[in-house]
């Protein structure tokens, strides 16, 4: 049977221990196992993050194997191989495929009946071996896909534009990674559409501020990389909201990665598309209006990610 509070990580490197820290802090789960290949490691986090406990919402956390994992409502997927300084997500594909089929084993195994959430890159890849590897519902295996570059879209355009970020409504969809891209025919500023809410800001909207915007938001990563090495505080905190969504049944629209059976002309892949998330997971596939450009942009995208699946399944 399903406790709904109890969630297992899988993989307790800097992203791993960083989304426990902030399902601490949040209170989402009563309990919390972590996972990881070095037991020691898995162990250490356990100990360090149940220490400040005293000073955040009681819950039960404590290292363990994937035994403990049955009864979880979610099982976030961090395991995987470090993206370097100028390595794409992409160039991680093979070492973390197998990485993936190993754990999915190891899952099925137990005969988990929780949702899967695959945070490990390249995510829109990986979270299609899950689902073919697992067997499980579609919507029961989910990745974190583009909400971390969608939150880094909504950030910069807060900033350009001179408005709390939370008022900015715009996606990031496609691959997570250097195809992605970002749809700016629906983009708006509570409900004012972003051209025109710059020009009662008073800044520029020319299309060369736009496309920058977009640069930084798909490099974001390597510039962090380049400078300390690893990206773990963003996603730590994209992947706690997916997790609220999911255990409080919120019906929120996130740009999840999902399998697609059609939808945009697209299928037999999995992409990170605007999607409502809720208890049952990806609940469903939006099909959002893109323009032909947009459109364009996205089957290129999803091509990208054909040939690499071409090459592994």
């Amino acid at each position: 049977m399903i406790n709904i509070q109890k969630t297992a990580i899988i993989g307790c490197g800097f992203v791993g221990s960083t989304i426990a820290y902030t399902l601490l802090q949040r209170g989402t789960f009563s309990e919390m196992v972590l996972i990881d290949a070095d037991k020691r490691k898995s162990e250490g986090e356990a100990m360090d993050i149940s220490h400040g406990l005293p000073f955040a919402h009681a819950m039960d956390i404590y290292a363990g194997d994937y035994g403990d994992i049955k009864d979880a409502a979610l099982i976030i997927i961090t395991a995987g191989a470090n993206q370097k300084p100028g390595e794409t997500r992409l160039d991680l594909v093979q070492k973390n495929t197998k990485i993936m089929r190993s754990i999915i084993h190891d899952i099925k195994a137990v005969k988990c009946e929780g949702i899967l959430l695959v945070v490990s890159n390249p995510v829109d890849i990986l979270t299609c071996v899950a689902l073919k590897e697992s067997g499980f519902p579609k919507e029961r295996v989910i990745g974190s896909g583009t909400v971390l570059d969608t939150a880094r879209l909504k950030y910069l355009l807060g900033e350009h534009l001179k408005v709390d970020s939370r008022s900015v409504h715009a996606f990031i969809i496609g691959e997570h990674g250097d195809s992605e891209l970002a749809v700016w025919s629906t983009a708006n500023i509570s409900g004012i559409d972003i051209e025109h809410f710059s020009e009662l800001r008073g800044c520029i909207s020319e299309e060369h501020v736009w496309e920058a915007i977009y640069q930084d938001v798909r490099d974001s990563a390597y510039e962090i990389i380049e400078r300390k090495g690893a990206t773990y505080y963003g996603i730590g905190i994209a992947v706690a909201r997916i997790a609220e969504c999911i255990i409080r049944d919120s019906h929120a629209v996130l740009p999840i990665s999902v399998f697609l059976s059609g939808q945009y002309g697209l299928q037999e892949l999995c992409l990170s598309i605007p999607t409502v998330v809720g208890q049952n997971g990806a609940e469903q596939v939006l099909e959002i209006e893109l323009d032909e450009k947009e459109r364009q942009k996205l089957i290129e995208s999803a091509e990208e990610i054909s040939k690499t699946l071409s090459q592994i399944m």
